[in-house]
């Protein structure tokens, strides 16, 4: 192993010595108690198989057969989660084919953060992680299952059903992908057609005709956001079957491994031959293959949220200074939309996830010895899937690039370090994604110009006031101010910005997310303006650096000053969809720190 790959590890095994050790406990204690629905009472067994068929209640009154739980976050609306709609009957029918039983046992909400982006539906984001992670474990909660099949993909989907899937942590559970859809215009073109309405250059028409030639079919967006960062993540940590996160929703290879992956689940539970509870895949060694394979792909920079909550779940405690340290040592491999010109879809092709894992196991960098759904080891996730005369088959995947542009090796990295950087000073700690960021730009040291919402930025755009170089603040938008929203209508007016050839970056308590770009962007400060963040003092013309070389976050002005200086009033914004403020106000505090994982109330961790 690479050396501080392995101590990173190290150290975050002995940091989380007691929690893990509490966490597995729970997890051999539910084991013992062998299968749950056998402890049902005769009323509440007869509920539970009210619905089902005349043969799959002779299967659960008899407990010699596993029960699959499905927990889906179908919605017409998500394009990523679309193709779901038709996934309950194929799982149910692949689980009978190898005589056992599957129920639909909870629908979670999937909200898509691109149809909120700039609307006040995006301070719901985050907290739909926390939403969704409780819906999973109260579809769990019946007793009924000895496995479950996890029907998810985008931003805040898949961290809240794996963080709800871990408080069942004695069950082995498989999460079944659908697949981006096929690759429609660049997103490079896709990104130019924005900056120009945003000049006023083209009409609306032109920039949804160019939207909708982007975002066009079923399937996961092609960039590598949060979506496809959580696939990548999901088949190193080996909670998917390998190769299948990027097998498009109409190729006949996806219902193929859907049904594989139904099948493989029935033989990981306790009345299986392979019995592999998902409490012990997520363990310190595979969360640190998932921030290695994130960190190496220039993944989003939402993870560093979600892994830290998801790790937490399993009694595992990790940090921002974890991310950093790793970052440090692993290269860049991949360079795929808003890290460079390519889509997912480019990737797969190059090499995808076999090529992938191969170079950072033959280098060192994750870990092998692993659980994973596939079986120990993780050298299989060389392999990639095929059908073969109509039989689905596992061959080596390729020891070469097919496009080095798109997927490289480890004696070529893109860049000799990952795509993250960990910022700390006087206001506070931040991380920023350099993968996309030009070297020319990863300095910036320029004055203020506050802003508390981010659709403030259009007038100020349009005045000409921006046409300088400056810092962009945008204070107030942390998870206890208003649900830590994503703050992506920034975009297009700092880079154009940029195109000018002005000096931009952007500081903020908010999010961006894994379509981060070209501009510098310190996101996630902590702590935030309204939990007494030095941000929240920061006035128009303040100089400010922000440096990705070195890791710098300063406010360059006299202590004595900021000492005389009270903190800017934040203002609570609230969703425009009614929610009442004390309701909203909960659930905002029930959030974690972005950095810790720690989580401002107990009441949510009293539930799973």
């Amino acid at each position: 192993m690479h050396s501080v790959v392995q101590a990173v590890t190290d150290r975050i095994i002995a940091r989380s010595q007691q929690s893990r050790s509490s966490y597995l406990s729970a997890l051999n204690d539910a084991k013992a108690q062998g299968v749950h629905r056998s402890a049902l009472s005769c009323g509440n067994l007869a509920h539970g198989f009210a619905a089902c068929q005349p043969v799959e209640k002779d299967s659960l009154r008899q407990l010699t057969k596993a029960n699959i739980g499905i927990v889906t976050a179908f919605n017409d609306m998500l394009s990523a989660h679309q193709p779901y709609e038709t996934y309950p009957n194929m799982l149910k029918q692949a689980c009978a084919d190898v005589g056992s039983v599957a129920q639909v046992a909870a629908g979670v909400p999937a909200m898509c953060d691109g149809v909120t982006q700039g609307q006040p539906g995006m301070e719901l984001s985050l907290l739909s992680r926390e939403v969704i992670a409780m819906s999973t474990a109260v579809g769990l909660s019946h007793n009924m299952f000895d496995g479950a099949l996890l029907l998810g993909i985008c931003d805040k989907i898949v961290p809240g059903l794996l963080i709800g899937a871990l408080s069942f942590g004695h069950l082995p559970m498989l999460f079944v992908p659908a697949g981006p859809m096929k690759s429609g215009i660049p997103n490079k073109e896709k990104a130019r057609v924005r900056q120009q309405f945003a000049q006023g250059k083209v009409d609306r028409a032109a920039l949804l005709d160019a939207e909708s030639k982007s975002y066009h079919s079923a399937g996961t967006c092609t960039f590598y956001g949060t979506a496809n960062s959580n696939q990548l993540m999901l088949e190193v940590m080996g909670l998917q079957l390998p190769g299948s996160s990027f097998v498009n929703p109409d190729d006949p290879l996806r219902d193929e491994l859907s049904k594989m992956a139904a099948k493989q689940v029935c033989r990981l539970t306790s009345m299986g031959t392979q019995y592999t509870p998902i409490g012990e895949v997520v363990n310190e060694k595979s969360v640190v293959n998932g921030i290695v394979a994130l960190l190496a792909t220039g993944g989003s920079t939402n993870l560093t949220m979600h892994i830290v909550a998801i790790a937490r779940a399993a009694g595992i405690i990790v940090n921002w200074d974890d991310f950093s340290d790793l970052s440090a040592a692993v290269p860049l491999l991949a360079r795929v939309y808003p890290n460079g010109h390519a889509d997912i879809n480019h990737f797969h092709a190059a090499g995808g996830m076999a090529l992938l894992v191969k170079e950072l196991l033959d280098g060192g960098l994750i870990h092998e010895d692993v659980n994973t759904v596939a079986g120990y080891g993780l050298r299989r996730y060389t392999q990639e899937p095929r059908l073969i005369d109509g039989e689905l088959k596992w061959v080596d995947g390729v020891t070469e690039s097919l496009d080095k542009e798109v997927l490289t090796h480890l004696d070529t990295p893109f860049q000799s370090n990952g795509g993250l950087t960990l910022l700390k000073g006087n206001l506070g700690r931040a991380v920023i994604k350099v993968s996309a960021v030009p070297a020319g730009n990863r300095v910036i040291e320029a004055p203020a110009v506050v802003i508390n919402d981010q659709n403030e930025i259009d007038a100020l755009f349009k005045s000409g006031s921006l046409d300088r170089d400056c810092v962009v603040v945008v204070k107030g938008q942390g998870p206890k101010a208003n649900g830590m929203p994503e703050l992506h209508k920034l975009t297009p007016f700092l880079g154009t910005l940029q195109d000018k050839g002005f000096r931009v970056a952007l500081v903020t308590d908010g999010r961006m997310s894994g379509a981060s770009g070209k501009v510098p962007a310190a996101i996630h400060l902590t702590p935030e303006a309204l939990d007494g963040g030095l941000i929240a003092k920061v006035q128009d013309g303040d100089v400010i650096r922000v440096d990705a070389t070195t890791g710098e976050l300063s406010l360059l002005v006299d202590e004595t000053v900021l000492a005389s200086r009270t903190a800017g009033v934040v203002d609570l914004h609230h969703s425009a969809y009614g929610m009442g403020r004390e309701l909203f106000g909960a659930l905002r505090r029930s959030l974690s720190s972005p950095e810790t994982g720690a989580r401002s109330t107990n009441a949510i961790d009293e539930l799973y």
